[in-house]
């Protein structure tokens, strides 16, 4: 008898009514993971994030190392997310053979960018998805039943917002039919605002917030990357549905930073 499999959770389960409800309203929290070892990313997984979120846009991961970090996450109650280096069909193709089934897309600048996202997600004739299923971890070998007819309400598609022209078509890209969430990067927000490294600037937080409101006005779900809690705090007050609040090698630089400080400053005694 043919083994038939279900496919993981993806990104946008977390914000059904009863996973809020079973989050007691609070938001879901992840961190990045930028490390190539995948041991770091099973460490991770079992922490207790709601999301990991695999940054194949800024750090040096390959479709071979990504695939051994779903691999590390499958056996952990967290739901994998993966930002791709770019909008290219071809990659966001490749990535979701993977396995991956909560893509991120960086760099959204308009409504048309999103539409072009949405259609390299999904499979003829909604959209231009390749189709290999049968060769592709995805569909599990052809073991996930139905997995073409159904592979469109497995996926969850998040456009990343991080530039001045995408905040003033803020609301226009959240209501792009098939754009499941907004993640808004502070960081190339803020230099796209002539603020560079200033992602706490009052005009980019303002910025941030705004596009905040007109997400949840479409009825989107939406998140932002800050790493400092009582920023994070802020924007979770203004609505944020989901927060990133960390990555794998921060932590680590920090971390042995504090060591460091501890045990290797001038005039430490043994």
């Amino acid at each position: 008898m043919p083994i038939r499999l279900e496919p993981q959770p993806s990104l946008k389960d977390l914000f059904s009514a009863r996973a809020r409800a079973d989050r007691d309203g609070r938001a879901a929290a992840g961190m990045f993971i930028n490390s190539a070892d995948p041991s770091v990313t099973e460490i991770c997984a079992c922490a207790g994030m709601d999301f990991l979120l695999i940054d194949g846009e800024h750090a040096p991961l390959g479709l071979e190392t990504i695939q051994s970090h779903l691999r590390a996450m499958a056996g952990y109650p967290v739901i994998p997310v993966v930002r791709v280096p770019a909008l290219d069909p071809v990659l966001v193709k490749q990535y979701l053979d993977l396995g991956a089934q909560s893509l991120v897309i960086p760099m959204v600048d308009s409504p048309e960018d999103a539409e072009r996202a949405v259609r390299a997600m999904h499979y003829p004739p909604r959209g231009i998805r390749g189709v290999g299923s049968a060769l592709a971890r995805s569909a599990r070998w052809n073991r996930v039943p139905d997995y073409l007819a159904r592979a469109g309400e497995l996926v969850t598609l998040v456009v990343q917002i991080e530039s001045a022209a995408a905040v003033a078509a803020a609301g226009q890209i959240a209501a792009v039919d098939g754009v499941d969430g907004i993640f808004i990067g502070p960081s190339d927000l803020a230099a796209s605002m002539g603020l560079l490294g200033q992602q706490n600037h009052p005009d980019v937080v303002a910025a941030v917030k705004a596009v905040i409101g007109q997400a949840r006005e479409a009825g989107t779900f939406v998140g932002v990357n800050a790493f400092a809690p009582d920023q994070a705090r802020d924007y979770l007050a203004a609505g944020a549905d989901f927060i990133n609040v960390g990555a794998d090698v921060a932590l680590l630089a920090r971390a042995t930073e504090a060591l460091a400080d501890t045990w290797c400053a001038t005039g430490t005694t043994e």
